[in-house]
């Protein structure tokens, strides 16, 4: 626990010291000096991923952005995001690269990647992003800034096949059902989505014990009755239907969203501190049953997961912090990313963010981020 260093820090506020901006200012002149052509070359031959590399890579906070510099963390650790990054297209106008979201992330992975300090700074791609509403100095959400970057990314990778493989990499493929109970109509409807929001409550505000019992929740069938009776078009009337989610496909890397911030009556939010164990392994095929899937077992073989990410919120809804705990693929070891400061950990100090009822201002998992063990 000793070397989880300002670990347990609520709110952190660095900003830019003489010497980073020097060092960016210094950056920048190199870049601005070397041939368009050359650079654009050097950076696409970027390979592989942030990884350990030259030692773990903090990033600063710059104002507020602990929650952008956890998912950074996550998106560049991992090396199936990264080998479709490298083969973007490269804008050719300078006010088009300032722009782009996935040739401003690349500049990041190679400054990550190439040199010898301990952090960088993510300034530049702040900027672009402020371009997108997504700002400095304002409290985000994890999995709305998540969800925001990745459609950032997608709607401007220009490649079709690179935002197929995107696709592949994170879209969850569910089919919703709703089946009238006074007759025999159904109606079906496939759907994507990046994460699976799933609650860490039931409908009677009764706390779902483990993250199995969660995604079982998620899945399982609700009877739309009284008020929120559904016309059937068979029957000509509102009548109740049974309302479900069958999943029909698992990406290689699967964003599970644990709905920790609650909305009461009042409209005031509160967080969900409660002890929620997650596994390291997670095997769909002994979580839901078959009437939750609509999968063939060529598909189901292939459901096999592992822990690679936890992104934690600790503090309040209105004062809060975030980090990133990340297993590297190259030396299957864990390490905390908190902004600047990177640190090995063990599994025993993931585990600290299950999360505790007495703790409101303790750690909690708020995005578990698994990989396929097997990729098909």
């Amino acid at each position: 626990m000793g070397q989880r260093s300002g670990r347990q820090e609520i709110r952190k506020k660095l900003a830019l010291s003489e010497t980073m901006n020097a060092e960016a200012d210094g950056q920048n002149d190199k870049e601005e000096a070397e041939e368009p052509k050359a650079k654009d070359q050097r950076l696409l031959s970027v390979f592989g991923v942030a990884d350990l590399k030259n030692g773990a890579i903090g990033l600063y906070n710059i104002g507020q952005s602990c929650c952008l510099n956890s998912l950074l963390q996550v998106f560049l650790m991992n090396i199936r995001f990264t080998g479709i990054l490298r083969r973007i297209t490269v804008p050719p106008h300078a006010a088009q690269k300032r722009r782009n979201v996935p040739y401003q992330m690349l500049l990041l992975l190679e400054e990550m990647q190439c040199g010898k300090r301990k952090a960088v700074s993510p300034i530049h791609l702040a900027h672009c992003l402020s371009l997108y509403r997504v700002n400095l100095f304002v409290q985000h959400d994890a999995a709305q800034l998540f969800m925001t970057l990745w459609n950032l990314i997608k709607r401007q990778m220009k490649k079709p096949e690179l935002v197929e493989e995107l696709s592949d990499l994170y879209a969850v493929c569910v089919q919703e059902h709703l089946a009238c109970q006074k007759c025999s109509f159904e109606a079906k409807r496939s759907s994507s989505m990046i994460t699976l929001p799933v609650p860490v409550l039931d409908s009677n505000s009764h706390v779902l014990k483990t993250l199995e019992d969660c995604l079982q929740y998620f899945f399982h069938p609700e009877m739309l009755t009284d008020h929120n009776m559904c016309f059937c078009e068979q029957c000509g009337r509102k009548t109740p239907f049974l309302q479900s989610t069958k999943l029909v496909h698992l990406p290689q890397t699967l964003t599970i969203h644990l709905k920790r911030f609650c909305i009461e009556k009042s409209a005031y939010i509160h967080k969900l501190s409660h002890y929620l164990p997650f596994p390291q392994d997670l095997d769909f095929n002994a979580v839901l049953t078959e009437s939750q899937c609509q999968a063939d077992d060529s598909e189901k073989a292939g459901w096999q997961y592992e822990l690679f990410a936890v992104v934690a919120h600790s503090g309040s809804t209105n004062c809060g912090h975030y980090c990133a705990y990340i297993r590297s693929l190259t030396e299957c070891k864990w390490y905390c990313f908190n902004d600047s400061q990177v640190c090995q950990v063990s599994w025993d100090d993931v585990k600290c963010t299950y999360g505790h009822s007495n703790l409101h201002w303790g750690e909690t998992a708020y995005l578990l981020i698994y990989m396929k063990k097997h990729p098909q």
